[in-house]
């Protein structure tokens, strides 16, 4: 049997060959990466006038939260957002 270059079911003639796989995107690492993207996420927000809060609460408030929000067609950032708009206007 001859070996037939286009031939990719005999796996054991082509055992040498490397087949390129998916190229490598960014030449930082993963956790590299993901600290660039933050920076820049935060230089948005500051562009954009925006400031952040952190905020913990029960699971139960986060569970209705994100229910309310959905319902609401909104992220729970947003929602969260317009009830202290709202909380802060009266």
């Amino acid at each position: 049997m001859a070996k037939e270059s286009l031939d990719r079911t005999t796996i054991d003639l082509f055992a040498e060959e490397k087949r390129a796989g998916r190229p490598k995107t960014s030449p930082l690492s993963r956790k590299e990466q993901l600290r660039h993207s933050k920076r820049n996420q935060l230089s948005r927000d500051k562009a954009n006038g925006l400031k952040r809060i952190e905020l913990k609460v029960e699971q139960d408030l986060f569970d209705m939260l994100n229910l309310q929000a959905k319902s609401a067609n909104m992220t729970r950032s947003e929602y969260i957002q317009q009830l202290l708009q709202t909380h802060v206007a009266r």
